[in-house]
């Protein structure tokens, strides 16, 4: 860094590098805006004022904003490479993420981060990491792989590393977990950020896991228990993504003070949204329109970010902070016309300049990541029904699910347990890692589908292969189709798949560009609303989080049906 040629260039001694000419400045402090010409030097911003420029970009009657960042997103719940992913946000204002790679840890351990790390290395945008917390994601998961803090310590050399990633056992914290404290001990030690994932946690339980360092909760679902938790310290991750959607929920924490401890995040978003709804960009659309200040919303999607994580040269307009701008038509309509990643044009009109596709390179942990036996109706078999059986209800936009106690009907007896009239399906998970032959078995309502079968690869945390149908036959298609492609998603009907989309790399992502991915994607949910699935729900989104028992209340994996608040399991079945 040429600090004499910064300074020469702030004063006004020398041309700037790149002057972006006449925009209104969004002042991300003040909360104001105002008419400022742009002035950037070797990537930094140096001034505010009146300007000349080696180049010029007339930006007259546009708005300038810090460029756009993501909280918390899993790259590999988008289902794309994360070349793939950045042609689709990078258009739409976002420089940044804070990736969770615990996904493809699941699966594969170090060996999935590091993987991770190789396929962002060359992206534009900057990818930031925070170690995954919890591999397996509970005691009574069945992962890939188990990651231990010895596993993660040595990662934190690396400056593109900020913390800990969602320490989702709150449980394990507040029972004292000796492996978990370490995790947490050494983030700390390292000085570095832990974030969090309790939903409903609260009264001594929160004190207790705030106590040990968690810095931030993104599972908030109303304004009461955000209150409790920022109460306490704790940042809020206001979370709107394709499964989750708590934004318009948590709109009275998008105002002042609490504003001030609150950002964006997607965790999860399908290239549909990507593509056709956009980011972050998103996100701040929604806010605004539902009578969030414009500059409050930008704000809790830059500076708010970058200050919880602790970058401190990022998330603002102003000398001395990194060229990571985005320039927008209005501040209602929030168009992204351009796109500045170290003072450098990278997008432009929706669309990423000297845009190119990169490879992915060859792993067979990665690549060849399903190790299970042929699946027929001959490998499963379902407990008889009881006088009054657990089911997983669903929820609309949530990942929360009910316990509900129902009475088997005459049909559901004559069924084996599935009632159409009334919603109920069966459900079943399959472990597909290490071949144990594990297999989770249960009854699900609110799913819809009235014929054939859905399954996928995709379902957290784990990423065992789960399925609901309205018989074995068609669970057993489906879920041996799945197994065939080694991962991917399916819809079955008669026994035959109607539309699938592989995913290859680890049973959760796909090599195919993202409008091809887009495309199968939609013909799949196309096919669950033919097969009845409720309009409610993304069916293949709601049905990953089946599977996860660290979010209450009854989950199915593969050990059987699963007491999220107990931690027990309820119903053994394999």
């Amino acid at each position: 860094m040429n600090l004499k040629k910064m300074i020469d260039t702030a004063i006004g001694r020398r041309k700037a590098d790149l002057v972006l000419k006449g925009g209104q400045v969004l002042n991300v402090f003040t909360e104001h805006s105002e008419t400022k010409d742009v002035a950037i030097c070797d990537g930094i911003i140096v001034g505010l004022g009146l300007y000349e420029g080696e180049t010029e970009i007339d930006i007259t009657d546009k708005i300038v904003i810090p460029g756009l960042m993501d909280g918390h997103i899993h790259l590999e719940s988008t289902l794309l490479t994360p070349s793939e992913f950045e042609r689709a946000v990078l258009p739409r204002g976002t420089v940044a993420v804070m990736a969770d790679p615990h996904e493809i840890g699941n699966v594969a351990g170090t060996d999935g981060i590091d993987y991770m790390m190789d396929l962002c290395k060359e992206l534009k945008m900057h990818v930031y990491f925070n170690l995954p917390s919890c591999v397996p994601a509970a005691p009574l998961e069945e992962s890939g792989e188990t990651l231990e803090a010895e596993d993660l310590k040595p990662y934190y050399q690396y400056d593109n590393v900020l913390g800990l990633a969602e320490v989702m056992n709150s449980v394990g914290v507040t029972e004292g977990d000796e492996n978990l404290l370490k995790k947490i001990l050494d983030a700390k030690n390292a000085g570095r950020i832990v974030d969090g994932h309790a939903p409903f946690l609260g009264g001594k339980d929160l004190n207790a896991y705030i106590a040990a360092g968690v810095r931030s909760d993104h599972e908030c679902t109303n304004e009461q228990e955000g209150f409790e938790k920022l109460s306490r310290g704790q940042w809020i991750m206001i979370r709107e993504g394709t499964a989750a959607k708590n934004l318009k929920a948590l709109l009275p924490l998008c105002q002042p003070p609490y504003c001030y401890r609150a950002m964006f995040c997607t965790d999860d978003r399908h290239p549909e949204d990507l593509l056709h709804e956009g980011h972050m960009d998103s996100i701040i659309r929604k806010a605004i329109s539902w009578g969030v200040d414009p500059v409050i919303a930008v704000k809790m999607c830059t500076l708010n970010t970058a200050a919880y994580f602790g970058l401190k040269d990022t998330g603002a307009i102003a000398p001395g902070y990194r060229a990571d701008i985005a320039v927008v038509d209005n501040l209602a309509d929030f168009n992204i016309e351009k796109v500045f990643i170290g003072g450098a044009l990278v997008a432009e009109n929706g669309a990423v300049l000297n845009d190119s596709t990169a490879a992915f390179p060859e792993n067979d942990k990665i690549l060849h990541s399903f190790h299970m036996q042929k699946i027929t109706t001959e490998s499963f078999k379902y407990p008889e029904l009881k006088e009054r059986q657990r089911v997983i209800g669903v929820k609309r936009h949530e990942l929360l699910t009910d316990e509900l106690i129902i009475q088997p009907t005459k049909t559901a007896i004559k069924n084996s347990g599935v009632d159409l009239e009334r919603d109920i399906l069966k459900a079943a998970v399959f472990e597909r890692h290490h071949n144990t032959g594990h297999i989770g078995l249960g009854y699900i309502k609110g799913y819809g589908i009235k014929s054939g079968a859905i399954a996928t690869s995709v379902a957290h945390d784990s990423h065992n292969l789960i399925v609901v149908g309205v018989s074995d036959e068609e669970i057993a298609a489906a879920a041996e189709a799945v197994r065939k492609l080694g991962g991917g998603l399916v819809a079955v009907e008669n026994g035959k798949v109607i539309e699938e989309l592989a995913l290859p790399i680890a049973g959760l992502m796909s090599p195919l560009p993202i409008h091809e991915v887009d495309k199968k994607l939609r013909r799949l949910k196309e096919a669950a609303k033919q097969l009845g699935a409720s309009d409610d729900i993304d069916p293949f989104m709601t049905l990953a989080f089946v599977s996860l028992p660290v979010i209450p209340v009854l989950r199915l994996n593969g050990k059987g049906l699963i007491d999220v608040n107990k931690q027990q399991i309820v119903e053994a079945t394999f």
